[in-house]
C-alpha cells in the first residue's frame, strides 16, 4: 500500500509511453482505466507489468455473479497489483469475484467502488438512494470488507467514516486528488495530497494534475514527497 498511481488518461500504448519518457528513471505505480484498456488491451497491461510498474487495473466489474468471476479470473492472468468492483454489484458478487480472482492469482489484491467522486447527493436522490452520502458509502464498504475484499474506492472525505465501520487495515484508496489551486474538473468531492493523507488514505490515484502538467516529471516528484512526507 502506499502508492500514488498516476492515472493513465490516454487513448493509445504511445501516447503513454511517450509520457512515461518524460519521467525516467522513475518506474510509477500506473492506473489503467477502461479507455485505455478498450484501445490496447490485456497484451498492454502485461508490458507494463513487465516493465517494472506496479498496474491498478480499473474496470469496476460489475455484473452477475458468475460472469463477474469468470472475468476476474481472466484479470487475474494480467500480473496486475490491484483490480476493483462495484460494491452495486452487491456481496454475493463480490464473494464471487474474488473466488474467481483467487484461481489465478494469490497476490492481486481487490477493492469495491463505494461512489464515483463525480457523485454528490443530488445524483443518490436522482437514483432513488434515500440515505446521506456517508451512510451509503460507510455501507458499501462494509458489504465489501464482509465478502472479504481488501479495501474500497473512496473519495478523501469518506475515509473517516469507513475507517469507522472496517476492520483494521482495510485498504481506502482515494481518487479526485488535486493540488491546492487546480481545477477541480468533473470531480465533485476532491481533496489535495495533506488532506487524503490525514484522514487515512491508503493509496492515491492522481491523473490529469500530472498527466496535463507542464513538467509531469517535476509535479510528480512533488505529489510523491508530499505523499509519502506527510505522517498520519
Amino acid at each position: 500500500m502506499e502508492q500514488l498511481y498516476i492515472a493513465l488518461d490516454f487513448q493509445s500504448a504511445d501516447q503513454v509511453e511517450r509520457f512515461l519518457e518524460k519521467l525516467a528513471p522513475h518506474r510509477p505505480a500506473l492506473k489503467v482505466g477502461m479507455e485505455l484498456y478498450y484501445a490496447e488491451g490485456p497484451a498492454f497491461v502485461r508490458h507494463l507489468v513487465r516493465q517494472g510498474h506496479d498496474v491498478f487495473l480499473d474496470l469496476k466489474v460489475h455484473d452477475i455473479p458468475e460472469t463477474a468471476r469468470r472475468t476476474m479470473r481472466v484479470i487475474g492472468q494480467l500480473g496486475v497489483e490491484l483490480t476493483n468492483v462495484h460494491a452495486a454489484g452487491g456481496k454475493a458478487m463480490m464473494e464471487a469475484v474474488l473466488t474467481g480472482l483467487r484461481e489465478t492469482s494469490p497476490n492481486t489484491r481487490l477493492i469495491a467502488v463505494t461512489q464515483l467522486t463525480s457523485t454528490d447527493q443530488d445524483m443518490l436522490t436522482d437514483l432513488m438512494i434515500p440515505h446521506a452520502m456517508d451512510e451509503v458509502v460507510a455501507h458499501y464498504a462494509r458489504e465489501a470488507d464482509q465478502a472479504g475484499l481488501d479495501g474500497v474506492v473512496c473519495s478523501a472525505l469518506d475515509t473517516t467514516h469507513i475507517k469507522a465501520t472496517c476492520r483494521s487495515g482495510f485498504q481506502l484508496v482515494t481518487p479526485g486528488i488535486r493540488p491546492n489551486g487546480t481545477d477541480a474538473n468533473d470531480q465533485k468531492r476532491i481533496a489535495t495530497v495533506t488532506d487524503a493523507r490525514r484522514n487515512g488514505a491508503t493509496d492515491l490515484v492522481i491523473g490529469r494534475a500530472i498527466t496535463q502538467a507542464k513538467d509531469p516529471k517535476v509535479v510528480y516528484e512533488a505529489l510523491l514527497s508530499e505523499w509519502k512526507g506527510i505522517k498520519q
